[in-house]
């Protein structure tokens, strides 16, 4: 890994001259000095393409073909940024993600050509990939040399979409000295070198693809090779194939892996580690036993004003110890949150008071929103970094995640958040994934729902329940949607916030605890349209009013 590579377009012009294989996708290899290559005559096309005074940016609708790193690559050469857009939006939220963006270029294939049609993008020119004006469009340039002697740490890089469960998706900034930053932090932290190959599974649109798997593989010369999609069943035989060392995942896609047949030759592989966020600690040794991988799990804010390392010694379901000024904040006082208290099977005892808002007090690279000054504001209340995640810590100042602010759930007047319960949910043996939210209480606050894929037995979720010792007596969902498959999306997170949504009235089976029963019954459309009674009962009934039923 060089040190001196500060600018992405440093990190890119540094492979030239470079013979070695360094992009695969599918049957295509690349060397490392075509990739530099590549980036260079798609710079120079940019360069020529962007209308005068026109803002610096391109947007990429691509799968992961090796247009996207090779588009990469050439707008830190130009001085430009990338919009990745998403391509599971659609119509008038697809549209406005791109003029939102600003970009008069959007680069694009044939086969995203039906998601734009009929969209109004004035002032957007399209180049299509893989169709033949695009390799005449670019022929001229195919001699252009990677200088990157134009480029500043400050250069804009990339403009990525954060969630948008709460509104329209923001657009956060990512320059190229952060980016090249984070690429040398993982690098050195997981030791990664020219040898490696970085499996990049996961969609480039999204920032852990990019900023996790693609730049600690630029700075340190390791080769990367592409799935256009993520395939659960692909994943070994790709691992195989192109000898990958290293991968990054988010959301379900571990869960996925583990769901295919074991065979037992499984942990005949090359990788040697996995890193990513919201495994959880089941999976991740489920998936170290069988393939013979550790997975680390690791947190950072999207838009970068936060983040925690692991390290040795990290106790089991922490991500890592807090850094100078991360802080866990009562989001109503603003006082800090003592210490959590474990019992002796290490599960949390004062969850309502130990678990609030991480919030980073100290100096920190968060770059804003493209356009968005009040989504700003709200991140730097006070001057401080509000990641928006719910966390506690230990007395050793272990940091724990419990979830997104958006996910507490407040019963009878309690907090609760929803990835504590989840967790203890996700150990029914019927449930291959499990999320937790708040539906509304009839009367004021929430109630807890659950959406479970897999077996639902009423009785046996019932008892399940009675023997969790860390489940709180406000914990217990009041309904259990049962689903086949659990709907995510294009990065295999939970679409929590359309299953919130949709509440008690949707296609799937509901189960519901009606006040004063002790097990669950199919939810009937007029309980559904009906006045749903509230959670609130007499504090002596156990576990929200389950009791154990006799054999």
């Amino acid at each position: 890994m060089d040190s001196e590579i500060h600018t992405i377009a440093e990190a890119v012009a540094a492979r030239w001259g470079d013979q070695r294989p360094g992009l695969w996708c599918g049957e295509r290899v690349y060397t490392h000095h075509e990739v530099a290559a590549g980036a260079a005559a798609r710079a120079a096309l940019l360069a020529d393409l962007l209308p005068p005074g026109a803002v610096p940016h391109v947007g990429v609708l691509l799968d992961n073909t090796p247009e996207f790193p090779l588009w990469l690559g050439a707008a830190a050469l130009a001085g430009a940024a990338v919009a990745g857009v998403n391509p599971t939006r659609r119509g008038p939220e697809l549209a406005r993600d791109i003029l939102h963006t600003e970009c008069p270029v959007l680069v694009t294939e044939r086969a995203s050509l039906p998601l734009l049609a009929g969209l109004e993008l004035p002032g957007v020119r399209l180049l299509v990939t893989d169709e033949a004006e695009y390799g005449a469009l670019l022929a001229p340039y195919l001699g252009a040399f990677p200088d990157a002697s134009r480029a500043t740490p400050a250069d804009r890089m990339l403009l990525y979409f954060t969630s948008g469960s709460t509104g329209a998706p923001k657009a956060a900034l990512c320059s190229q000295g952060r980016l090249a930053a984070a690429g040398r932090s993982l690098a050195g932290q997981f030791r990664v070198g020219p040898d490696d190959v970085h499996y990049i599974c996961m969609p480039m649109f999204h920032g852990n693809a990019v900023i996790a798997d693609w730049a600690p593989a630029l700075v340190a010369g390791a080769g990367v090779a592409l799935r256009r999609r993520f395939s659960a069943s692909g994943f070994l035989a790709d691992v195989r194939r192109y000898r990958a060392t290293y991968f990054t995942y988010v959301g379900r896609a571990v869960q996925y892996i583990l769901a295919t047949e074991p065979l037992p030759d499984d942990r005949d592989n090359p990788l040697r580690l996995g890193f990513g966020t919201e495994a959880g600690a089941v999976d991740a040794a489920a998936f170290e036993e069988r393939f013979g991988v550790r997975l680390v799990e690791g947190y950072g804010s999207s838009e970068g004003g936060a983040a925690i390392q692991w390290s040795p010694g990290t106790p089991a379901g922490a991500v890592g110890r807090a850094a100078a000024g991360l802080v866990v904040l009562d989001q109503e006082t603003g006082e800090e949150c003592p210490p959590a208290a474990f019992d002796s099977g290490g599960r949390l005892l004062n969850g309502e008071q130990a678990i609030g808002e991480l919030v980073n007090r100290a100096p920190n690279p968060f770059e804003g929103y493209w356009r968005n000054p009040g989504a700003e504001a709200e991140r730097r209340r006070g001057g401080w970094y509000w990641t928006g995640d719910l966390f506690y810590r230990d007395v050793d100042g272990y940091l724990y995640f419990a979830g997104r602010t958006d996910d507490r759930i407040r019963v009878d007047g309690e907090n609760l958040a929803a990835a504590m319960i989840e967790n203890i949910v996700a150990r029914y043996e019927g449930a291959d994934a499990v999320a937790v939210y708040g539906v509304p209480d009839p009367v004021t606050g929430d109630q807890v729902m659950a959406t479970i894929a897999g077996r639902f037995e009423p009785l046996d979720f019932v008892e399940f329940l009675l023997a969790q010792p860390d489940l709180g007596t406000k914990m217990a969902p009041r309904f259990v949607r049962v689903v086949e498959r659990m709907p995510v999306t294009a990065t295999n997170k939970i679409q929590r916030a359309a299953l919130r949504r949709e509440g008690v009235r949707c296609a799937d089976p509901v189960w519901w605890r009606p006040p004063g029963e002790q097990t669950y019954r199919r939810l009937t459309p007029e309980d559904a349209e009906g006045p749903l009674v509230s959670t609130r009962g007499p504090s002596s009934v156990r576990r929200q009013g389950l009791e154990p039923r006799t054999r």
